[in-house]
């Protein structure tokens, strides 16, 4: 092969994998599948038992985000809900095979079924008419598509995305340049198509966006981060129509530092106001000590 190929090859292998990690939300040590099931049962989210309150009528669904999984992405989160009345379940979707744990890379439009087929489920356990959905990152744009397309505006009261690419990213940039490596693109979408439906201008965002960005009977709030490195411009998160409350935490806290993947999973402004948002009715300042 000649050197420049070679050279070429490696470059685009290169910024695969570059958009690979930074889109990485919760890529942690790998554990067993049993013991990550017990650490989400234990901590009381994933109970098919749990009854919704008459004070928390609608159970929440948590999707992950890129390269997450239901329980990585939602140690602090879940807990956090449950200790305030909430019935919390975390689905698994976008798996791709021989891929354990890492999921979030198949194409978006199936994980969305995926997400339908298990709100389907969620309901049928607790006996509750509709859900709220919380996503971070693609688990916050990817419900939009089930909503849209799917009839899932029927079963969904409210969509909050925490640092969700509703318009797509430019990773800073760096999409720009895919088109100056030859096959960059084409490898990008065969072996991880949700990278490439999350790309500024994809097919897949363009499809979805076309004729507005919300549908009627939905509450949405999309909580973003100025400092976000991954999802970028950051208000290209930013939803417009009715029922919509774009939010940023820095205008909540100004000293809040988290950027892409803290805002998800760790960020307590960002965790307050999905609170908020999931009970309006009940909703408190937040402040840098919330």
């Amino acid at each position: 092969m000649l050197p420049w190929r070679r050279a070429l090859r490696a470059l685009t292998a290169a910024l695969v994998l570059a958009g690979a990690a930074t889109l990485t939300p919760t890529a942690t040590a790998a554990e067993s599948a049993p013991s990550r099931t017990t650490v989400a049962v234990s901590s009381g989210w994933n109970d098919y038992d749990c009854e919704p309150s008459a004070a928390h009528p609608r159970p929440v669904v948590l999707a992950h985000g890129t390269f997450g999984n239901s329980v990585d992405n939602w140690l602090v989160l879940a807990p956090y809900l449950v200790k305030r009345g909430y019935c919390v379940f975390s689905l698994d979707y976008g798996q791709l095979p021989g891929v354990p744990f890492f999921h979030g890379l198949g194409p978006i439009d199936k994980s969305a079924e995926q997400l339908d087929d298990y709100v389907d489920k969620v309901l049928k356990a607790t006996d509750a008419k509709e859900v709220d959905i919380v996503g971070h990152s693609q688990g916050g744009m990817m419900p939009r598509h089930y909503l849209k397309f799917l009839g899932g505006a029927e079963k969904v009261n409210a969509l909050i995305g925490l640092a969700p690419d509703n318009h797509g990213t430019t990773l800073l940039g760096l999409t720009k340049l895919l088109p100056f490596f030859p096959g960059a693109e084409d490898l990008l979408s065969a072996a991880t198509p949700a990278l490439a439906d999350q790309i500024a201008g994809s097919k897949f965002l363009t499809e979805l966006n076309a004729g507005g960005d919300t549908v009627p009977g939905v509450r949405y709030t999309v909580i973003a981060t100025k400092y976000d490195e991954v999802v970028t411009p950051y208000r290209s998160q930013f939803l417009n129509g009715p029922d919509v409350r774009n939010v940023v935490v820095q205008d909540l806290c100004a000293v809040d530092l988290s950027e892409h993947v803290a805002v998800g999973i760790l960020d307590r402004v960002a965790h307050h106001e999905v609170a908020n948002a999931l009970d309006p009715a009940h909703a408190k300042p937040t402040t840098c000590l919330s």
